[in-house]
């Protein structure tokens, strides 16, 4: 099984007020880092577009995703579940 691997940088966090009381909703954008380095640049020329969108309400969570903050991110197939 192949891993993919991408880069992506912190480019926008979004706070809003949660609904049913479940507090404060953080969302945090990233998008593929573009340059900066040379690493940058080799994974910009193999994913120049895109976008991740995570959403928490666990603010210890989103305390771990700083503005400008970059990440790997590895892409691995999930095996199907078996339902019931």
């Amino acid at each position: 099984m192949t891993v993919v691997r991408a880069k992506f940088k912190v480019i926008r966090i979004e706070r809003a007020k949660g609904w049913n009381n479940i507090g404060e909703i953080q969302t945090i954008i990233l998008t593929p880092v573009t340059g900066g380095s040379r690493e940058n640049a080799a994974f910009f020329a193999a994913t120049p577009a895109g976008e991740i969108k995570l959403g928490t309400v666990n603010a210890e969570a989103a305390e771990e995703f700083d503005l400008g903050a970059e990440f790997y991110v590895d892409f691995t197939l999930a095996e199907p579940v078996p339902t019931e």
